[in-house]
């Protein structure tokens, strides 16, 4: 078995170093937890994807390449490697852009999928209730039949990215007399400066809104943002979440970069005698190095 990449996958790899290393912020972006720091890391969305580099393994026409899943795997290690900013557009790229991928249709996917990978269109993800997390079957928002659509009402909480994002997709109980929790539920899109939508941010001990709660009151909701069938929405969710967990594949690109820097500092680190920590080059390595990555002090040997 040849383990080996191509000469093409190693160019794609030059490319991308190449690009990333002339177009990274050499300055962190403020928090997207933020609203300008939300601001900012959707304007590095739109460069990513003014350089094609946004979402790689996308067909060519809704903004990708057309790139391989080992190629858009190569980007990922070179993105992080590069130290770039984290994907502020991530909810609607890897969760949602996938489920529309598979249960979409032709006009959602042409409508959506352009101004999700240039950044213009924030997602949020509306699943849990405070009646439905892990057990989101229980969820008791509804989704009643209107002329052209439906009436959204209920309350989401947890929605990651909603404090500042455009739009949301989330599931909704559309048929309450169904024989099983997870049969009658309905898979919906909705704007969240639509009429009757609330957002109410969350926040974290540091203050930044991390999530938030969203309150729907009789929100209209058109049959053009139904993903799926009515009443299939689980089978749709299910996509989405198997997804969610697919994302472990991006874990080695993320990893190798923490883990180069953490070999980098240790290397850099003056050793003192067998047992003995070297104080002073963890510190100042530790000084140098990103939070994320600052390394912690070997215990004191125990003789």
């Amino acid at each position: 078995m040849d383990l080996d990449f191509t000469a093409a996958e190693d160019a794609f790899r030059a490319e991308a170093r190449d690009w990333l290393a002339t177009r990274v912020p050499s300055v962190p972006l403020p928090s997207l937890e933020t609203a300008e720091g939300f601001a900012a890391h959707r304007e590095w969305e739109g460069v990513l994807f003014a350089g094609r580099w946004s979402v790689v393994s996308w067909p060519v026409e809704f903004g990708g390449r057309g790139s391989s899943l080992l190629e858009w795997l190569i980007f990922e290690e070179e993105y992080y490697r590069a130290g770039a900013p984290g994907r502020v557009s991530q909810n609607g790229i890897n969760l949602l852009a996938p489920t529309l991928f598979e249960h979409g249709t032709d006009e959602q996917r042409a409508r959506v999928l352009p101004s999700m990978a240039s950044g213009e269109v924030i997602w949020a993800q509306a699943w849990s209730e405070p009646e439905a997390g892990s057990d989101l079957a229980s969820l008791r928002s509804t989704a009643v039949r209107a002329e052209g659509g439906w009436r959204v009402s209920g309350q989401k909480t947890w929605s990651s990215r909603a404090a500042f994002a455009d739009r949301a997709f989330g599931l909704f109980r559309s048929d309450p007399e169904a024989d099983r929790p997870h049969r009658g539920l309905t898979y919906l899109m909705f704007p969240l400066d639509a009429d009757g939508v609330t957002v109410r941010p969350i926040g974290r001990l540091d203050g930044k809104p991390a999530f938030a709660e969203l309150f729907l009151d009789d929100v209209f909701v058109p049959d053009e943002d139904v993903i799926g069938e009515p009443g299939q929405g689980w089978r749709v969710a299910m996509s989405t979440s198997g997804n969610e967990r697919g994302l472990t594949l991006r874990s080695p690109g993320r990893f190798t970069a923490a883990a180069d820097r953490l070999t980098d500092l240790w290397r850099g680190a003056p050793r003192g005698p067998p047992g003995n920590p070297p104080v002073g080059g963890w510190t100042r390595s530790a000084r140098k190095a990103p939070p994320s990555v600052a390394p912690r002090p070997p215990a004191p040997h125990q003789g």
